[in-house]
């Protein structure tokens, strides 16, 4: 870090990064606001603009949407008790009930100053762990690369849901939609079924753009959401009516504690910013003088909730850089990105792109930095964001995909995949099938399909290989253990139900 400094500090001192900053957070700030929709649809909506940018700049775009979309989403569970994105449940209770004391003010400015301290917090964590744990991994081998995307896969079963066998059939889909195409070792053409525009196989991004964008604007025409900030109008702010850190500091311990949550919670690939804000806000209000109050407007709940659903954000993208695991539907999407841009995934991202890393874990401090300005400005206006009616949105929304789609390699034949992806996702949704499995398999089928087989030219075809060497022996424990897990879950629900 200390020998390219110099470099990452001038690779982030230009107006194009600052740009994307700025748009990023915004977009993602609109975006999360809006109730139904997520911070996965803003990473997504901004994927394809990241196409004419440079590697690093993308990256940066992206990251500003991610982070703007995780605070977005509090904006309108405070303002009208209906959250932006999931993450931001926890903090309806005690967010909409200041909101009811006349307090709206209050609480979006500490939704504000918390979500950007706990964003720092976790870049910190970032910064000093990301290396050392790349530093473990410079040493891997194909065997090892295979046994860490066994793991990568197996963590399909905490993302799931409710249903492992549909998570297993989601997975199952993505793998089989990489296997389009020719075959990178023999040059045999795969499940193209005479089609020319297959051989090059079944792209990443318009898969990305249909199951998640198209398919979420399908889902909210359906619902045909309806303008929500009639019913809220502006946020009075007196004259004399101040709002600074002075305010947070007295919570120093809650937001110490949150963000230790948020970062460990974040860090565990499977989970996310909804158990690490309920955690949060469980814990405090259980180690609270006053519990009663929780629930009730309580500033120590709202605090604790907002700061660890944003502390998540930093740590998700711990086992995303350095082993080139995605945690999440939006960790998926960024490995993807890397992909897309041509850079190598996982331990070799240190070592062969490291003024890169660092100039995106520093970008990452900026961008909360750049979220606390663009919050405080635009805070009396939050309402309003919300105002826009879904007849105009949607369409927008929709028209910005399928650009999107046909700018990733310049054919309409991605632009078909896209819709169809969309019209895919949007029906296997309405069964709860969920859409991050599908999107991990086919970040990682490539990666383990390359290293399954040039470990068994290794070895002559001989498995032994992945048990004889201590890494990979571990990874597959690991993996066993991944996959075990949820039936250990599931057998103490059911006794406990019984």
């Amino acid at each position: 870090m200390l020998s390219n400094i110099g470099t990452v500090l001038g690779n982030m001192v230009s107006l194009e990064m600052f740009v994307c900053m700025f748009i990023g957070v915004a977009v993602g700030i609109v975006v999360g606001a809006l109730p139904g929709l997520s911070a996965t649809l803003a990473v997504a909506l901004m994927l394809p603009f990241t196409f004419s940018l440079d590697a690093t700049a993308g990256i940066i775009l992206l990251i500003g949407a991610y982070c703007g979309g995780v605070y977005g989403g509090s904006i309108t569970a405070i303002l009208i008790k209906t959250p932006g994105t999931p993450a931001s449940v926890a903090s309806i209770a005690d967010g909409y009930g200041m909101t009811k004391k006349g307090r709206a003010y209050d609480a979006l400015m500490y939704s504000l100053y918390v979500s950007v301290i706990g964003g720092l917090l976790s870049g910190l964590a970032l910064l000093f762990i990301a290396p050392l744990i790349a530093k473990l991994a410079v040493n891997f081998g194909p065997p090892e690369y295979f046994a860490l995307a066994v793991f990568g896969l197996t963590i399909i079963a905490s993302v799931s849901g409710k249903s492992l066998a549909k998570g297993l059939l989601m997975a199952g889909l993505g793998l089989l939609i990489c296997c389009v195409g020719m075959d990178p070792y023999e040059g045999q053409a795969r499940f193209v079924f005479g089609k020319s525009s297959l051989y090059a196989g079944i792209g990443m991004v318009p898969v990305m753009i249909g199951v998640f964008a198209i398919a979420e604007v399908f889902n909210q025409i359906e619902v045909h959401i309806k303008s929500v900030a009639s019913d809220v109008g502006d946020i009075k702010v007196k004259k004399d009516e101040k709002f600074s850190f002075k305010n947070v500091i007295p919570h120093w311990a809650n937001i110490l504690k949150a963000s230790i949550t948020g970062i460990i919670i974040g860090a565990i690939p499977g989970t996310g910013g909804a158990i690490a804000s309920f955690l949060a806000y469980n814990n405090e209000k259980n180690s609270s003088k006053h519990p009663e109050e929780f629930g009730e407007g309580s500033e120590a709940g709202l605090i604790a909730a907002e700061t660890a659903k944003n502390a998540t954000t930093g740590a998700t993208l711990i086992p995303m850089l350095t082993l080139g695991i995605p945690g999440d539907t939006v960790t998926a999407i960024l490995l993807g990105a890397l992909t897309i841009h041509g850079l190598s995934t996982g331990p070799k991202l240190f070592t062969e792109h490291g003024v890169l890393v660092y100039t995106v874990i520093l970008g990452f401090f900026f961008v909360n930095i750049i979220m606390l300005l663009e919050g405080k400005a635009a805070i009396r206006w939050f309402a309003k964001i919300t105002s826009v009616p879904s007849s105009i949105l949607m369409p927008i929304i929709l028209i910005l995909c399928l650009v999107g789609a046909y700018s990733s390699n310049n054919n309409w034949s991605s632009v078909g995949i896209a819709v169809f992806s969309g019209f895919i996702g949007y029906i296997l949704q309405k069964f709860e099938f969920p859409m991050a499995p599908l999107l991990i398999a086919m970040v990682l089928e490539s990666l383990t399909e390359m290293s399954l087989r040039q470990s068994l030219i290794m070895s002559d075809n001989s498995l032994s290989i992945f048990v004889t060497r201590p890494i990979c022996l571990i990874f597959l424990i690991l993996s066993l253990g991944s996959i075990m897990l949820p039936f250990f879950k599931n057998r103490k629900n059911k006794a406990k139900a019984a």
